[in-house]
């Protein structure tokens, strides 16, 4: 039996490193023969503040030539506005760190689709309209009892306190002659303007959006929108026969024609897609 350390008249250091194996003995050097493998062995019992030691398993790992087989789905962020002419899914960013507004002329089943899926990202939709009984259905079903959306007077929206932790969406939803917002776009809050046919005041809304998507229009308010958003004359003229579910999102540099198909749900909630209500 090897001499107590702690018995008395003994010099040895009793702090000093142990030289005999055991579980809580020192490791051996890397560069000794062996040096894991026979670690490996002593240790069977807890190890100080670590536990017990969990299973050995294989490490996962692929080889070189297989690494260029490997993707991530990695897209823009926002929520699906549809797909596009070959079938990819068209996101719209509505959440921003910057000021964004968004003018649709179109009709209501469209802007009603968008905001409910923004709400769904847990986006908070302030929605100012004079037909609060056309968001009804849809603002008791999209929180399932949560104040996600909520359904203001036209001029009665008060600040919202958009931050990057809870964004904001203000639709307005207030005719052809939207008055001027008391709420604005401001960073991470952006407003989504619905004109359901154009106006003397909708040159002026498309000039200064971020944004514009239209729906089926009438020749000469497509003639209209193209001379504002200097559409070639091709798109001009496609304006006026869209389909009810089809709309061209555009800038004064780029445009994209998206589908916007409705879920199960979405159709049960609000039917098929119409242009005009």
């Amino acid at each position: 039996m090897p001499a107590d350390p702690y018995a008395p008249g003994t010099t040895a250091d009793p702090y000093a490193p142990s030289t005999t194996a055991g579980p809580y003995a020192p490791a051996p050097s890397p560069d000794a023969p062996d040096a894991l493998p026979a670690a490996r062995r002593r240790i069977r019992g807890p190890r100080l503040g670590f536990g017990l030691l969990g299973p050995r398993r294989a490490r996962h790992s692929v080889s070189v030539d297989r690494l260029s087989a490997l993707s991530l789905p990695i897209g823009d962020d926002g929520v699906v506005a549809g797909i596009d002419q070959q079938g990819e899914p068209v996101m719209l960013g509505l959440s921003r760190p910057v000021p964004f507004d968004v003018v649709l002329v179109g009709g209501l089943w469209t802007a009603q689709i968008l905001a409910l899926r923004t709400a769904g990202t847990g986006t908070r939709v302030a929605v100012e309209t004079g037909r609060a009984q056309s968001w009804a259905r849809l603002v008791q079903a999209a929180g399932g009892g949560h104040p996600c959306m909520v359904t203001h007077e036209v001029g009665r929206v008060a600040p919202q306190g958009a931050s990057v932790r809870g964004p904001v969406l203000v639709v307005r939803d207030c005719g052809i002659r939207p008055p001027r917002g008391r709420v604005t776009a401001t960073p991470w809050q952006s407003v989504l303007t619905l004109l359901p046919y154009l106006s003397p005041v909708a040159p002026r809304l498309l000039e200064h959006a971020g944004l514009v998507g239209v729906q089926r229009v009438s020749p000469d308010e497509a003639e209209e929108i193209g001379r504002v958003m200097a559409l070639p004359r091709a798109d001009v003229a496609a304006l006026s026969t869209l389909p009810d579910w089809v709309t061209l999102w555009c800038t004064r540099g780029w445009r994209q024609y998206v589908s916007l198909r409705a879920t199960e749900a979405e159709s049960g909630l609000l039917g098929a897609p119409r242009r005009v209500d």
